[in-house]
Order: C-alpha cells, then sequence, then structure tokens
C-alpha cells in the first residue's frame, strides 16, 4: 500500500490530521477558515471508532491533496459533510468559500442522500439494488464535474481503512460495493494508484483467507523477490549505461503486482501464483517519449522478450490517458514485466484526470464512456449489469478500414464494433469484414483487428443475438427495435386473433378498426388475457360503428373458451383438442409464442420464427396462447453412454418417453476413460424427481442429477 495512505490509516487526532493536510497544501487563508468552519460545525461529532469527527474529512481533504486535487477540490473534501450532517445551508458555503465549492459539496451530498443510511446484509438482495442505484445516479452526476467522484473516492479509500470499528455485515455490504462501484470508475478516470487501493482494501474484508494467503506468499519470499528486483535493475542500469543513458536522466521503481490483481489472475487462469507472468515489475522514467523507445529497444536486444505481451500504449492510448509501453523480459530463470514511460505520463497514468488539474500536463482522459453506458429504463438490475459489463471487462483496440481506432471489451464482437462506430450502422449491418475476410457479426475480435461493416437498406432485428454482444451500446439498441418490432408483430397478431373470435373476414375487421381508438392499443391483446377479455366487453359496447352489419354481430357475445394443454393455455372461439409444433422453431418455456389454428390444432411458434411473418400476413386464424402454470423444475443430469454407434439417440429416445423437454445437451468424452462419453443434458421435470431419476437410472448411469436452482431460489 502507498506509505502515504498507510499513514492516513494510522492517524486518529485532529491536531495529527492537520499537521497532515497543512503540511502538504501549506498553510493558506482559505484552507484554514475551511478547517476552523468545518470543525465548529461537526464539534461534538464522534466516529463509531470513538475518534472525533473531523478527523475523517480533513484526511480525506489529505489524500485528495496526495492525489493530485486543486484547491477547490480540498476545500471541498475539508466541507463535504457540513450539509448533510450539521445542516448548513448551500448559501452559507457559497458566500464563504464560493461557488465553485459549493457546486462540488451539493455534488458529493447528492451522491451520499441515493445511498441508504442503513447499511443491509451483503447477503440482502437489497444491496445490489441500493448499489445499483447509487452506481446509476453517481454515473449521471460525473458526467457534469468528475471532480465531486475524484473526491469520493479519496472518502471511500478512508472509509475502507477505517472499517474495523464496523460489524461484519457493514464491512463486507461496504467492501462490496466498492469494488464494484467505486473501484471501476477510478479505473475509468485513470486514477490507477486510487483503483488499487480500493481494490486491495475490499478484496481484504471480502476474501479474508485468499487476502492472507497471498499476502502470506509475499512476506516469505520477500528477501528472494528483493534480491531478484535488485538483480535485474542492476543489469538493465548496466545496460543502459552500455548504450550511453545517463543514470541521472531515467529512474526505476520496482513494485509487486497488487495483492486483488493477483487473485483475479489466479481464479480466471487457474495458475499457481508463481506462474503469474507480471507479478514482478520494473518501471522506468524518462524525460522524453523519444528516450520511452530507445530503452525498448536496449533491453529487447538485451534480454529476452515474450513478444506476445508487448503492448504500446503511447502510440495507442487507453481512453483514461494512459500512455506506457509494456514489455515482459526473461532474466535469471525469472520474468519481469517492464513498464516505460515520461514523468507526465506517469502522473496521469497514477492519479488520472487529477494529474492534469494538479499539474496541467498530460493527456486529459475521455470521458465519453459516462454518455455511452446507456439506460432507458428503471430497471435498475438491468441497467447494473449492462454497466458492469462496460466497466469490468479488458479492453481491446478494433481499427476502422480509415485508421478510426474505437475501445471495445474483450470479447467484443463486430456487431459490437457497428454500434461502437454509430447506432444505425449496428441496426443495419449485414455483414462484417476483419481484416479483409468476410465473417459473422458475431466473429469475436481480437485486439489490433481492422474491421469493415456492411450495411442493408433496412433495419434488422436480431433478437435473439443480445446476450452475444458484449457492450450496453449494443444490448440497448438491439433492444430498442426488438421493442418496436414486438409491438408491430403484437398489433398484426391480435387483428388475426380478433378476426378469428369474431368471425370477420380480415379486412373488413381492419377497417372498423382504423375507424376505431382500438389499433392503437391492441398489441396488448396478445400478452394479457384480462387486457382481451376487457377488449371483447368494451367492443361490445361501441355505438359508433359505421357498419350496421357490423354492430349486429358484435352484440353478440362470442364464445371463448379456455382450454389448457400440455403446457399452455388457450383462448379460443372454436375447439382444441392438439397442440403441434414446427421444424422452423422450437420455443423455450417462458419465451414468446403464438398458435395459428387450423381443424383442432394450435400449431405453436416463437413469436420472433422468420417463418411467421408470412404466415401472420396470410391471415390465417389465431387464437390467444400464454404458458401455463405449473410446478416444473429445471435439472441437470448427467449420464455416463458407452461410446458406440446409437446410444446417444438411445438416451434421447428414453427422456422423450419420460416426457421430459430438453432445453440443452452436450456430449463430451471422458478424459481418463476411453470407451466413455458423458452427455450432460438441462431438462424440464413436472413431475415426481425423484421417480425420473429411479427410471433413467435403470438403463444408464447417472453421474449427477440436480435443481438448477440455487439456494434463492434462481438458476
Amino acid at each position: 500500500m502507498d506509505p502515504f495512505v498507510f499513514d492516513c490509516a494510522r492517524i486518529r487526532t485532529i491536531n495529527e490530521a492537520r499537521e497532515m493536510l497543512e503540511g502538504l497544501v501549506g498553510k493558506s487563508e482559505h484552507l484554514e477558515r475551511a478547517i476552523d468552519f468545518a470543525l465548529e460545525q461537526h464539534s461534538g461529532q464522534f466516529r463509531k471508532s470513538g475518534e472525533p469527527y473531523i478527523v475523517h474529512p480533513l484526511l480525506v481533504a489529505a489524500l485528495v491533496t496526495h492525489f493530485g486535487g486543486d484547491e477547490a477540490m480540498v476545500l471541498a473534501a475539508v466541507l463535504h459533510d457540513v450539509i448533510e450532517d450539521c445542516g448548513v445551508a448551500g448559501s452559507v458555503i457559497a458566500e464563504k468559500f464560493g461557488e465553485d465549492v459549493l457546486h462540488l459539496v451539493e455534488g458529493l451530498t447528492k451522491i451520499s442522500e441515493i445511498r441508504e443510511h442503513e447499511l443491509v446484509s451483503s447477503a440482502s438482495d437489497q444491496k445490489l439494488l441500493a448499489s445499483a442505484l447509487s452506481f446509476r445516479k453517481m454515473l449521471m452526476h460525473a458526467v457534469h464535474d468528475p471532480r465531486v467522484l475524484a473526491i469520493k473516492l479519496c472518502d471511500r479509500i478512508h472509509n475502507l481503512l477505517t472499517l474495523e470499528v464496523l460489524s461484519q455485515s457493514k464491512q463486507r455490504r461496504i467492501a462490496e460495493e466498492s469494488l464494484v462501484v467505486y473501484a471501476p470508475i477510478a479505473h475509468r478516470l485513470g486514477m490507477g494508484a486510487i483503483k488499487n487501493i480500493l481494490e486491495d482494501q475490499s478484496f481484504r474484508y471480502l476474501f479474508p483467507d485468499e487476502y492472507a494467503r497471498i499476502d502470506r506468499y509475499f512476506l516469505e519470499n520477500s528477501q528472494r523477490i528483493n534480491l531478484g528486483f535488485n538483480l535485474f535493475i542492476s543489469a538493465v542500469k548496466e545496460q543502459l549505461a552500455k548504450a550511453g543513458i545517463p543514470e541521472e536522466s531515467y529512474e526505476i521503481r520496482h513494485r509487486v503486482k497488487h495483492y486483488y490483481s493477483v487473485f483475479m489472475k489466479l481464479q480466471r487462469k487457474g495458475i499457481s501464483i508463481e506462474e503469474v507472468l507480471d507479478l514482478l515489475a520494473i518501471r522506468i522514467i524518462v524525460q522524453e517519449p523519444l528516450e520511452c523507445y530507445r530503452v525498448l529497444g536496449i533491453l529487447h536486444q538485451n534480454f529476452k522478450p515474450i513478444i506476445s505481451r508487448f503492448k504500446d500504449y503511447i502510440a495507442i492510448p487507453k481512453d483514461n490517458g494512459y500512455q506506457t509501453l509494456h514489455t515482459t523480459l526473461f532474466y535469471d530463470n525469472s520474468i519481469f514485466e517492464v513498464q516505460i514511460r515520461t514523468r507526465e505520463m506517469d502522473l496521469v497514468a497514477e492519479y488520472g484526470i487529477a494529474a492534469h488539474w494538479a499539474y496541467k500536463s498530460g493527456a486529459v482522459p475521455n470521458l465519453e464512456w459516462l454518455n455511452n453506458i446507456e439506460f432507458k429504463n428503471d430497471n435498475i438490475e438491468e441497467f447494473y449489469e449492462l454497466a458492469k459489463n462496460d466497466l469490468f471487462l479488458e479492453d481491446i483496440i478494433v481499427y476502422s478500414p480509415k485508421g478510426d481506432l474505437f475501445t471495445l471489451p474483450r470479447g467484443a464482437t463486430a456487431l459490437d464494433f457497428a454500434y461502437a462506430v454509430h447506432t444505425d450502422i449496428g441496426d443495419r449491418a449485414v455483414a462484417a469484414y476483419v481484416n479483409k475476410q468476410k465473417t459473422s457479426l458475431l466473429h469475436i475480435l481480437k485486439n489490433g483487428d481492422i474491421c469493415r461493416i456492411e450495411t442493408g437498406p433496412t433495419k434488422i432485428s436480431r433478437c435473439t443475438w443480445i446476450n452475444a454482444v458484449k457492450t450496453s451500446r449494443a444490448k440497448v439498441a438491439m433492444k430498442t427495435l426488438c421493442a418496436q418490432k414486438s409491438r408491430e408483430l403484437d398489433r398484426r397478431v391480435a387483428k388475426n386473433i380478433l378476426a378469428m373470435a369474431f368471425d370477420f373476414d380480415y379486412q373488413e375487421l381492419r377497417d372498423w378498426l382504423d375507424q376505431t381508438n382500438y389499433s392503437a392499443s391492441i398489441d396488448k391483446l396478445t400478452t394479457s388475457l384480462d387486457f382481451f377479455k376487457d377488449f371483447l366487453v368494451r367492443v361490445r359496447r361501441e355505438s359508433g360503428l359505421r357498419s350496421q352489419s357490423l354492430l349486429t354481430r358484435l352484440r353478440g357475445t362470442p364464445k371463448l373458451r379456455e382450454y389448457r394443454i400440455d403446457r399452455f393455455f388457450f383462448y379460443s372461439p372454436k375447439p382444441i383438442h392438439e397442440v403441434t409444433f414446427n421444424l422452423c422453431c422450437h420455443p423455450k418455456p417462458g419465451d414468446e409464442v403464438i398458435a395459428f389454428y387450423n381443424k383442432g390444432k394450435a400449431s405453436i411458434h416463437h413469436k420472433f420464427c422468420s417463418r411467421c411473418d408470412e404466415l401472420i400476413a396470410q391471415h390465417l386464424p389465431m387464437v390467444f396462447v400464454a404458458w401455463a402454470d405449473n410446478k416444473c423444475g429445471h435439472y441437470k443430469l448427467v449420464v455416463s453412454l458407452e461410446n458406440k454407434k446409437g446410444s446417444l439417440a438411445n438416451f434421447v429416445t428414453a427422456l422423450a418417453k419420460e416426457d421430459l423437454f430438453i432445453t440443452s445437451l452436450q456430449l463430451r468424452r471422458s478424459e481418463t476413460e476411453s470407451v466413455a462419453e458423458y452427455c450432460e443434458v438441462e431438462i424440464e421435470v413436472c413431475k415426481d424427481p425423484k421417480k425420473v431419476r429411479e427410471n433413467i437410472a435403470r438403463r444408464f448411469k447417472v453421474i449427477e442429477f440436480h435443481s438448477t436452482k440455487d439456494a434463492y431460489g434462481e438458476k
């Protein structure tokens, strides 16, 4: 941990906190007045640890100063709780310290207001909703002034440093919120030093055993690690000296990878800590950008590099302004990551946007990502998932044929790229060319790919592709287009259902609907039985019909009956005694479905089935359909099959005889038994699962059989 932050963690008295802040900023009239005012307002207030409350804002201000905040930010940090906790009017702050300080304090107060005052257990569903709501509103506010977020991040650091006095549930709550809300924002603002502190302190409380294990590794191996650093740095200095680079023209620092980053790499790759390639790193700070490349050349000439791990963030900076050359070198049976940057680049990498405020130098990070995280409704959980995807995934750089670069999350597809260029390009995309080779729109892009999108004349809704894309921009645009298509499709289906219900000619029905106010709302008829029934009542009362024959026919009540067959229920004027499916689509439970009627049979299709447009346009008779409520459950079944012809077919036939609905199937060969294959299926079970297992086990070796629902009742 940063030694300065470590010093902040141990301070508990007003005098120590004030001395630290004044030592960093220097005594000034504005600062002294702000401290005295805050002391007066917070008089008699104490934290749970027993220390005077004023120690907290003073240390937050010290952290803001340390991480490059300007004078207004430092004053706002000192005063950041006086409105919320002391009831001070904003006009008083504006009069004493200026409008800019008031603007920042009010921004911090708004962030505090949207968080719940009571910290619920980290196991509670409330936690996610509250954190996501806070997350959303913070982002919205940050678009106007990211300085507010920078102060809030320092506030969160000090909160994490003093968690030991809180209950374990509150510790976890604050740590988890810090990890999933604040650390990614610090990353996007380019404040790498703050991000690392937030992650490590949160990690310490969320995964104490794993944290202790990594900490123990570094303590037990500290002597070996330090010796390795000393030998490698000496070797680097020797080669730089031979190349004529004087030692006073550069600086070399070293570091070990921060704990949470180590933990995540171990989790993602399933490796041991000794196998982490960038566990040990040195940073070479030079004076000019060209010297970065000169130093890189010297190192590559004298140490064996891992070329696949070379990255040039100077030529292509990250969105947050980060610029550095990264390379990984072998030395004396060890591997070291080497970062090469100028002093200005180092300030931007550590302090992000704060480097620009404090030093008036370095790249200003691109904050457009705040606008690109899209949300168009109040479904907070959905927003949280979208935003989390955009913030947590590692970035790749993809080029347009003209050389324009686009930053996308790792795993992004060509269709994500199309939407990154423009929403209209994504909506009308028909083909993709990656590195001049034609490929699928769902082709996963790699760092450095050149992508070209071919578009068609009309927008294409790809409703089943939404989960295949990575960016929130693409997901939201696709959902919007699908919602439009869905409403139009529902209106067309509703007309076919009504034509059958009233035994009308389709054209006759459409003409009548056009004369009324019903056309705009009938799309609801296909998904809500209550709306359908209410609509029929309202139609019977309609007195403004232009056609007397229609009026006469409508006065009678359509004799619609409810039919329940298999997993569906229908509302139809004619009897239904059989349900059929077509090969063109295979809807799963919960999918939106429609039903065509023919001689007592209801033919079920997925609503977005490509063949349905043609069938609906023919105005074939249709009936209301919905999934029936049932007590069916989803189960995962794994069986061992003999590796011979026909074994899979026999297994699937056996499941069909048990009347089990297969939602997914995967076959894989055993790594230890050359004669066996494992078949893993997800099935819908609508009867006693114990008997189902017993029946299957009579013919097949059952390896695993359990519900896919977890302890909270969710898949």
